[in-house]
């Protein structure tokens, strides 16, 4: 009972980071990595638990995308495989990189998520369903990304295609389902290298994550989705600016 409350702390930033990701359909990784960095985590451990837990999360995300004929095949093939390696890559370094030097490395991807999400505007609908050209490197940058820092898989693949004119619920349910094989990845990889991390936390986001799954489409509803994304942005924005005072002091 003892892991009760520190449980409790890591099931509201699951809960937080899930909400997000409803409003937007992105940044679950971002926001709960960028709370478990705000909370003193070290980064490769912060990293590690979220993957963890996304490998159970986006797990059903994924599937019902497939389901419902959200997802299509070569798009999947051309995200995943680069993003498996990119992954693999980002938990290479995740690894091995000192944490004082991960905090480093983080702060300005922390920063440039942060002013990403808040400058990010609205894409007009496209009606290719293609992958375009430079989409395999698209996903090994992501892939890489994403193990170091957390998240932004999303952010990064799905801005990046609608902004080519990609069908949205195309690219959305093959970004979903390309995220499980970048997850599954990037946690095998973590298992290999730090062993199972933090339990607590990885049990915590897991839970709050699918407890506020189902108010998703009540609070996508409810709030503007640019309101979503600011919020999420300044709160980013805010845990970069928060390792640049504590660099600097």
């Amino acid at each position: 009972m003892s892991n009760l409350p520190e449980f409790l702390v890591f099931a509201l930033v699951g809960t937080a980071a899930q909400l997000v990701d409803g409003a937007l359909g992105m940044a679950y990784g971002v926001t709960s990595a960028g709370l478990l960095l705000g909370l003193g985590m070290p980064p490769v451990m912060a990293s590690a638990s979220v993957h963890y837990a996304e490998t159970f999360t986006c797990g059903a995300s994924g599937l019902s995308h497939l389901l419902a004929g959200n997802v299509r095949r070569r798009l999947f093939l051309v995200l995943a495989i680069p993003g498996a390696v990119g992954a693999l890559l980002g938990v290479w370094l995740a690894v091995h990189m000192p944490a004082s030097w991960m905090r480093i490395a983080l702060t300005p991807y922390l920063l440039g998520m942060g002013l990403f999400l808040l400058l990010r505007k609205s894409r007009r609908s496209g009606e290719r369903t293609e992958p375009p050209r430079g989409t395999s490197l698209l996903g090994v940058v992501a892939g890489f990304l994403d193990a170091v820092g957390g998240g932004g898989w999303s952010a990064l693949t799905a801005t990046a295609l609608l902004a080519r004119g990609l069908q949205p619920r195309v690219v959305i349910g093959s970004v979903h389902l390309a995220k499980c094989v970048v997850s599954i990845a990037a946690s095998a990889a973590f298992l290999f290298g730090i062993g199972a991390g933090h339990v607590v936390a990885v049990l915590g986001l897991i839970a709050g994550g699918i407890l506020a799954a189902p108010f998703g489409a009540f609070f996508i509803r409810r709030i503007p989705a640019r309101a979503a994304t600011v919020l999420a942005g300044l709160a980013v924005l805010a845990l970069g600016i928060n390792n640049v005072v504590r660099m600097l002091y």
